[in-house]
């Protein structure tokens, strides 16, 4: 039974992926070739979510780079990963009192402040945080493609509208960037929710492993279901592809994080349309000629 449910989903790929525009294959990637996402930029040699890690996947040949949203206390949205600075600023040395460090008590101009670099290695000292505009600027620049992640939107009421503008205002809301270039995720089902009503024509991926029976709840609103690799089997990518999503095409599968030649081998042997990496040139290599 398990075999014809697999046997079943993959032909209906097959014949699905001859209807897709290639626009969509390029946006989502396919089984065939799944494309790669550099984590926070390429994260295993450059500081995390800073312009540094973009350039580094851009030298990289990386076409795709993530991000972390978050927004500070005067309400300016800023790229970084932690609720918290203290793992990678020197928040702690210049703002000693002002523990737990959290990201929502600063203000953009104290985070300015700070070095997000030195934590990685010397040569990356002064390294800053940038804003969600300076990174939009930088990842244009190189012609990438962008996966934004609202990070901790429950922590920021509103952070869905707020993203939306600024990326109209980047010129990230046009035809090219919404049908191949851009895709925001979360792990908040409510925020994809929010963006998907707010701003329908973008495609959106929920960071989890959904129940398969709750699949078609979650397609409403959700063009990509992105799992943790250590989560994920054929079985459950085949049925995920069954799935239709909310722009009339099937679900896809970015999955999260995958660092090594074999993982990456293992995952694209199971059909996923999308690898997110720290290392984005070890899982490239690993996936030609597949």
């Amino acid at each position: 039974m398990y075999a014809r449910v697999v046997a079943t989903a993959v032909a209906f790929l097959g014949v699905a992926a001859l209807l897709l525009p290639a626009s969509h294959v390029r946006a989502v990637g396919s089984a065939e070739h799944p494309v790669v996402i550099a984590h926070r930029g390429a994260s295993a040699y450059a500081p995390e979510n800073t312009l540094a890690a973009v350039d580094k996947a851009a030298s990289l040949g990386i076409g795709w780079v993530e991000n972390d949203v978050q927004r500070t206390n005067d309400g300016e949205l800023v790229v970084v990963h932690d609720d918290s600075l203290a793992r990678t600023t020197d928040v702690e040395q210049v703002f000693p009192d002002r523990a737990p460090w959290k990201v929502k008590d600063f203000t953009a101009a104290e985070i300015a402040r700070l070095d997000a670099g030195s934590w990685f290695g010397s040569g990356y000292a002064g390294t800053r945080v940038p804003t969600l505009e300076q990174y939009l600027r930088r990842v244009e620049a190189h012609h990438q493609k962008l996966l934004l992640e609202i990070k901790n939107p429950e922590l920021y009421p509103g952070i869905e509208r707020q993203i939306l503008k600024v990326l109209a205002n980047e010129g990230w809301l046009d035809r090219a960037h919404v049908g191949g270039r851009l895709v925001v995720q979360s792990f908040n089902a409510d925020s994809l929710r929010t963006v998907h009503e707010l701003k329908p024509g973008i495609r959106t991926g929920f960071l989890g492993r959904p129940a398969v029976a709750d699949l078609p709840a979650y397609a409403r609103f959700t063009d990509l279901v992105n799992p943790s690799a250590t989560s994920l089997s054929l079985g459950y990518v085949a049925a995920v592809h069954a799935v239709t999503g909310p722009h009339g095409r099937p679900l896809g599968v970015f999955t999260w994080t995958v660092d090594d030649a074999a993982g990456a081998r293992r995952v694209a042997g199971y059909g996923v349309n999308g690898v997110i990496t720290n290392k984005p040139d070890v899982v490239r290599d690993a996936l030609k000629g597949r």
